[in-house]
């Protein structure tokens, strides 16, 4: 997993005051510290699909029902060899332990049949828009549902919140897609246009054609999410200010552009943090996370 994912930092935030203090040099957190950890199990899986990556891995609290729900999106550069939905355990049990009920989704990378375009995109609605059929019977509450994304999975979720705005001869329009209340991403990068263009990426420029559809017009109209703007949902975007995954003016420049759309968007940068920190249940940057996510229920 060494080119294992992307990050997003973003400017103009609040950050909290704890989170503004001179901190010592650390060593990074690996991949390999996070999941050579005990692993905790999911409650349920569903299937939206007949490939091994189309499903959804829940995650029940206990108490009363209907359950706060949180929509959540797996990075690895949008390839399936890189990671899956499985590097999000440790956060999601993190979450159910909390009180909230996880929808941690699954799709096709642009390495396996069928992903890339429009294949990883359609996935990643699919899993979403099973919350509707199979959420009730869990004891989810459809009514405010926050997603939160890592790397990748912070550029798909911010896409998921933002399919309504979708181009009408797009083949990924849906008429009634679910709607999401708040997007927290995790180290994500929405512009996929400047990623390609920024060959310092920790993902390669390469992925992103095979992502979009390069033989297309206008590859980007339908997947990055700048084109979309402005999402009309509030966006926190949480990264690590010492992540060397993604150059720190991607996130800074996205920041700017839906600012400027009239979208409410906020950076939390966290210090002496990387990008396997976002994703680390005990770190300063994953409280920060929870702190954000208690905050959008509250409201």
């Amino acid at each position: 997993m060494t080119r294992a994912a992307l990050a997003v930092a973003l400017l103009l935030a609040s950050c909290s005051p704890a989170m503004t203090a001179p901190t010592a040099p650390h060593r990074p957190l690996t991949w390999a510290d996070l999941t050579a950890r005990p692993r905790p199990a999911p409650d349920r899986t569903l299937s939206y699909g007949d490939d091994a990556m189309q499903k959804v891995d829940v995650w029940l609290p206990r108490g009363a029902r209907p359950y706060r729900t949180v929509l959540m999106v797996h990075g690895g550069c949008w390839q399936t060899g890189i990671a899956d939905r499985r590097l999000m355990d440790w956060v999601a049990d993190d979450l159910r332990r909390a009180g909230y009920a996880v929808w941690n989704i699954d799709y096709r990378g642009v390495d396996r049949a069928g992903g890339g375009y429009p294949g990883t995109f359609a996935d990643a609605a699919a899993a979403t828009d099973l919350i509707r059929a199979e959420g009730p019977a869990l004891g989810l509450d459809l009514r405010h549902i926050v997603a939160i994304g890592h790397s990748a999975g912070g550029h798909l979720a911010l896409w998921l919140a933002g399919r309504a705005r979708l181009p009408g001869d797009s083949p990924l329009r849906r008429a009634d897609p679910l709607p999401i209340a708040r997007v927290i991403s995790l180290g994500g990068l929405p512009d996929l246009a400047a990623t390609a263009a920024s060959p310092d990426n920790g993902c390669g420029t390469e992925v992103v054609a095979r992502l979009v559809g390069g033989d297309r017009a206008d590859p980007y109209a339908d997947t990055s999410v700048p084109r979309l703007l402005p999402l009309g949902v509030p966006q926190d975007l949480v990264n690590g200010r010492e992540d060397r995954i993604i150059p720190y003016r991607l996130a800074t420049d996205y920041v700017a552009r839906a600012l400027a759309a009239g979208d409410r968007a906020a950076l939390h940068t966290v210090p002496a943090t990387g990008h396997v920190e976002l994703i680390a249940p005990e770190s300063a940057a994953w409280a920060e996370t929870k702190r954000l996510l208690a905050r959008a229920f509250a409201r």
